[in-house]
C-alpha cells in the first residue's frame, strides 16, 4: 500500500493520480483513496479542493464526497471506512494509494484508536452541568497528571478527562496508550511525506483559493447555507465557509473574505507541515522540494 501526505495545496493528489499511471504503466492497478477530512463530505467539492473528473484521469477514487454534510464523520468512522476500502483493492490486485493530510485519520488507520467505553449519560451531565473551576479542581483530585497538562480554562478537555475516569474507572492518559484496530502490522507499507518550501506552498495556497472563488466556492457555501445546518457542523467550520459566509451576509467584501481564507489556509497548511514533520515515523522518507510535472518521475522512485 502507498501512502502520500502532506500539508494542503503541496501537490498530493496530482501526485498520487501520476503514480497510480507509472503502476498502469507496468500492468498494475491502483485505486486512490481519499485520507483528507473535508473532502469526504458531498457539500464542499470546490472548497475541499476535491479533484475533479478530469483531474483523476479515469484513476478509481474512493472516499471521496460520500458523507453528507448534516453528519460528522469521525477519524473512527473514515478508518473502517479505508479498511474495507483497502480490502476490496487487496482483492481486486490493485495497489492502494492513501492520499490526503488528515493526521488524525492515518494515525487512527496504521496505530489504531483507544477503545475507550461509552460515557455514562449521567455522568456526563453531572459533569457538564460544573463549572469549569470547579471541574478542573475536581481533575487535580481525581487525575493529577491529565490536569497538569491542561489550561484551568479548557472545559472541554477538562470535562472530557473528568468523565472518562469517573465513568471507566481508568484516565485518559491510560486509555490513549492503549489502542486497538491498526492496520500498520499487516500491510506493507511504501509513505511518503510531502514537505515543500514552505514560501512556494503558500503562495500555492493563496493562488489555490483565488481559483476556488472564482470557481464557484460561493456558491457552493450558499448551498451550503440554504440547509440551515447547525453552526457546530463539522462542515461549517471548514476553512473558507465562515469567511465566504460573511461575505454573502454584506459582513465582508469580496476581498476582506478571500485574505481572511487565505490566511487560515497558510495557518492551517503550517500547522500541518510542523505535524507532519514532527509526528511521522522519521524513517519514512521526505520530499522537500517543490513539486511539479517535470520531477514528479524522479518523486515516483521513491515508492519502489
Amino acid at each position: 500500500m502507498a501512502l502520500i501526505a502532506g500539508p494542503t495545496a503541496s501537490g498530493k493528489s496530482g501526485l498520487a493520480v501520476a503514480l497510480a499511471k507509472h503502476y498502469a504503466a507496468s500492468g498494475q492497478q491502483s485505486v486512490v483513496i481519499n485520507m483528507d477530512s473535508a473532502q469526504v463530505y458531498a457539500d464542499l467539492s470546490v472548497l475541499s479542493a476535491r479533484p475533479t473528473a478530469d483531474e483523476m484521469e479515469g484513476i478509481p477514487h474512493r472516499l471521496y464526497g460520500y458523507i453528507d454534510g448534516a453528519q460528522t464523520c469521525s477519524a473512527a468512522r473514515w478508518a473502517e471506512d479505508a479498511k474495507a476500502e483497502i480490502a476490496e483493492a487487496h482483492a481486486a490486485g490493485a495497489v492502494p494509494i492513501l492520499v490526503g493530510g488528515t493526521g488524525l485519520y492515518m494515525r487512527t488507520l496504521l496505530d489504531g484508536i483507544s477503545p475507550i467505553p461509552d460515557i455514562d449519560p449521567d455522568v456526563r451531565a453531572e459533569i457538564r452541568a460544573l463549572h469549569v473551576s470547579d471541574a478542573y479542581s475536581a481533575l487535580q483530585s481525581e487525575d493529577p497528571d491529565r490536569a497538569a497538562l491542561l489550561s484551568p480554562n479548557d472545559t472541554s478537555r477538562i470535562s472530557r478527562a473528568l468523565e472518562v475516569i469517573r465513568s471507566t474507572g481508568n484516565n485518559i492518559l491510560f486509555w490513549q496508550s492503549v489502542k486497538e484496530g491498526g492496520i500498520a502490522d499487516d500491510i506493507t507499507l511504501k509513505p511518503l511525506i510531502l514537505l515543500p518550501p514552505r514560501a512556494w506552498l503558500y503562495a500555492r495556497c493563496d493562488r489555490r483559493f483565488d481559483m476556488m472563488f472564482d470557481n464557484g466556492a460561493a456558491a457552493e457555501v450558499c448551498t451550503l447555507l440554504e440547509r440551515t445546518l447547525p453552526d457546530d457542523c463539522p462542515i461549517m467550520r471548514a476553512i473558507g465557509v465562515p469567511d465566504i459566509a460573511a461575505y454573502l451576509d454584506g459582513d465582508m467584501t469580496r476581498a476582506e473574505a478571500i485574505e481572511s481564507a487565505q490566511t487560515a489556509t497558510r495557518r492551517y497548511a503550517k500547522r500541518q507541515y510542523t505535524w507532519f514533520r514532527n509526528q511521522s515515523p522519521p524513517e519514512w522518507p521526505r520530499w522537500e522540494n517543490e513539486i511539479n510535472n517535470k520531477n514528479s518521475e524522479d518523486i515516483i522512485t521513491l515508492f519502489q
